[in-house]
């Protein structure tokens, strides 16, 4: 008589519960001894992931019920991630409204791409997770490209009325400053895709490969997607700098 083979995931129960609350304490702890921000940021964080996975959770079933209401899932992702990379870039959701550009610019021809050719079927259990991980690549790649550009543009703004100084334009002016400086916010993205497989193991790989499929078809969907990160954050990325060259995202006080 053989066992039954394991159920892959993790145990749910109070250990579960004590390893989480000691990472995230274990977290907040090293940044508050290191000065490296607000421990409290680390906490807010977990908290909220929490709750929102559990939210999520109890809803994914209605949500991949109907194309309707992965449809407004996808949308309300979107605008969580515009929210988010607008206060990291300019300090306000509202002030930084505009990084919803660089993030629909980066996902939408991209997740259309894989829709419309049929290389990803139009099923809600595939379109959702994967939608998800560009959006998150989006978010990312934005808020990093925006704080580089406002940065580079705030310290080397000597250099940008030097450029003004010898009949540049504007926008002209203020990429010369700050396109080399955004342009590594896509270093993270093209790491992981010069690594995966030797270094990391990413999620789709994993999930695909404990959802049944062989690791051949696991390889080439993790593989689409790493690609397909590529070309939304690069996008991202040139959108947000031009948004910031022509005057769009802008810090307080600017």
């Amino acid at each position: 008589m053989t066992a039954a083979p394991a159920t892959p995931g993790v145990e749910l129960g109070p250990l579960l519960a004590v390893v989480l609350i000691l990472l995230a304490v274990g977290a907040a702890l090293l940044v508050r001894l290191g000065s490296l921000g607000d421990a409290r940021e680390v906490l807010v964080a977990a908290g909220r992931a929490t709750v929102q996975l559990a939210l999520v959770s109890l809803l994914i079933t209605a949500v991949l019920s109907s194309v309707g209401w992965t449809s407004a899932f996808i949308t309300l992702m979107v605008l969580v991630a515009s929210a988010t990379a607008g206060r990291r870039v300019t300090g306000s959701a509202l002030r930084g409204r505009w990084v919803l550009v660089p993030i629909a610019a980066g996902v939408a021809p991209v997740l259309g791409l894989l829709l419309g050719t049929g290389v990803m079927p139009a099923r809600p259990v595939s379109v959702l997770p994967i939608a998800g991980i560009l959006i998150g690549g989006a978010m990312t790649a934005t808020a990093l490209a925006g704080r580089r550009a406002l940065d580079e543009l705030r310290t080397r703004h000597g250099e940008y009325e030097a450029a003004l100084a010898i009949g540049l334009m504007p926008r002209d002016a203020a990429l010369e400053v700050c396109r080399p400086a955004a342009a590594l916010a896509l270093v993270p993205a093209l790491d992981q895709t010069r690594t995966v497989g030797l270094v990391t193991l990413p999620g789709a790989f994993v999930g695909v490969l404990l959802g049944g499929a062989d690791p051949g078809q696991a390889g080439a969907i993790q593989l689409l997607v790493l690609i397909g990160l590529l070309t939304v954050e690069a996008v991202a990325v040139l959108v947000t700098v031009e948004l910031v060259a022509a005057g769009r995202l802008l810090r307080p006080g600017r």
